[in-house]
């Protein structure tokens, strides 16, 4: 086997294993590059031709590890391409939300620029639009959990339950060598323990080689106990300042869960009444997924849809999904709650919300998940005052809040937790996922253990297996 490490490289986006076992041609997500260093490597051709690769496995859809696939198929991938159901039923809604907001874009920046009176081309065109991200849908199939799936008479693969957001697995792919049967799992992101709405990731006691993800490696988030205490007092004291509580939000899982605290919260009457908008198409619809698959809640999610209470609705609670809809928002007096893509201020709609709050000391800005290096939500969050929205320049006054308890991604005690189940060490383990000071901390700790060897790969860089 040989494996070829093509993004998410001591970085934590772009995240794509090229895998040749067997005889076959495998690519393990496909993602974009998020972090404005590596964005331009979205841009440039694929560091394997298209047409080559027989199979696409994706761990799951948020965008870092899927949103590169219509790119690919515009390129010349016609192969298959695997996910799990419930991947399946939402990776349509993503590729399209991301096409639309490249479309949509493109379009800002052009009348931008024309105001300006620039004459020069944009620095960038649409990686696709919404009609090349339609031609992956006739190449999606779906797996179930558990099941294994042939890709040849030496390779299969099966897809194990990651509990990371709704459909999300760690791939293992397992060759046969003769009389000798290897086996690869790639962790995709790896989910808390003890979360709400999903159930715990899957663990495993052999493997020959580990791919894993590395984002908390060197940190344990807050206590999952004290969101609602923590939520409660900052949208608190933000409507006695009078300001706008806004929150970017990744649509799958995170607005979710969100909306899960938001609705206990409002029960038990420890927020005020308070109009609070997910304002986000994707999110929206995503919801509605949810709250169609209660097969893979836990136990205490599911009680409640069983006993008519959902856990995404609550007084004061409005959906904007229409332009028209996000736009009218500013017309409200008073406090409101903004909920809006993208979870990194990379762009979508939270953008324009933002650029009317960031200067008001009265708002507050929570982020509730990890901010790559060089995103716009980075930099507000390392401190940087004055930060560049569509070409344009801004305080940062607004408060700054943030809860990592609501991340979707194992801590460094829950990968630990996950890494003591082997019950001797794989052949090798390679990290990825993760910024280089987690990445190397994680690092450590495995080499402190006997027998483990561990490798953090840089960009291309190819192992033989």
């Amino acid at each position: 086997m040989k494996i070829k490490f093509l993004g998410a490289t001591r970085q934590v986006t772009g995240s794509s294993y090229f895998l040749n076992a067997g005889g076959v041609k495998i690519l393990i997500d496909c993602g974009l590059f998020q972090e404005r260093d590596y964005s331009h490597r979205n841009w440039e051709a694929f560091p394997i031709p298209p047409n080559q690769i027989q199979h696409i496995l994706l761990t799951h859809v948020h965008l870092d590890h899927c949103g590169l696939v219509p790119k690919l198929v515009k390129e010349g991938f016609a192969g298959d391409i695997l996910l799990t159901s419930a991947s399946k039923e939402l990776f349509p809604i993503v590729i399209l939300d991301s096409a639309r907001i490249q479309e949509e874009d493109a379009v800002y920046e052009k009348k931008r620029h024309e105001k300006e009176g620039k004459k020069e081309p944009l620095s960038e065109t649409l990686l696709y639009n919404v009609q090349d991200a339609e031609k992956c849908f006739p190449l999606l199939k779906d797996v179930s959990y558990e099941e294994y799936v042939q890709l040849s008479d030496r390779v299969k693969v099966c897809f194990h339950d990651a509990g990371h957001i709704l459909g999300s697995a760690m791939i293992e792919v397992i060759v046969q060598d003769e009389n000798v049967s290897r086996n690869i799992i790639f962790s995709g992101d790896i989910g808390q323990w003890n979360k709400p709405l999903l159930g715990n990731p899957s663990v495993f006691d052999r493997a020959d080689y580990v791919v894993m993800e590395s984002t908390y490696g060197d940190r344990n988030h807050d206590n999952s106990q004290d969101i609602d205490e923590r939520l409660s007092k900052i949208v608190n004291d933000t409507v006695n300042e009078g300001g706008n509580v806004l929150i970017p939000t990744f649509a799958i899982e995170r607005a979710q869960e969100l909306l899960y605290h938001f609705s206990r919260l409002a029960q038990a009457e420890k927020i005020p009444y308070i109009v609070t908008f997910l304002d986000s198409p994707m999110a929206i619809e995503i919801t509605r997924v949810f709250e169609r698959s209660m097969k893979y809640f836990d136990k205490e999610t599911s009680d409640l849809f069983r006993n008519g209470q959902s856990p995404f609705e609550f007084p004061g609670l409005m959906f904007a999904k229409t332009v028209e809809a996000s736009k009218a928002i500013n017309l409200i007096k008073g406090s409101t709650v903004i909920m809006a893509s993208s979870g990194m201020l990379t762009g979508g709609r939270i953008q324009h919300h933002l650029i009317r709050n960031i200067a008001r000391p009265e708002s507050t800005l929570i982020f509730v998940g990890y901010q790559a290096a060089g995103t716009l939500g980075r930099q507000i969050l390392d401190g940087m005052s004055p930060v560049e929205i569509y070409g344009q320049s801004y305080p940062v006054r607004m408060k700054i809040e943030r809860i990592d308890a609501f991340s979707a991604h194992a801590d460094m005690n829950d990968l630990e937790r996950w890494l003591n189940n082997f019950k001797s060490p794989p052949n090798h383990v390679f990290l990825i996922h993760g910024e280089e000071e987690s990445m190397m901390s994680l690092k450590t700790y495995l080499q402190s253990k006997s027998g483990w060897t561990v490798s953090t790969p840089t960009y291309l860089e190819e192992y033989d297996i």
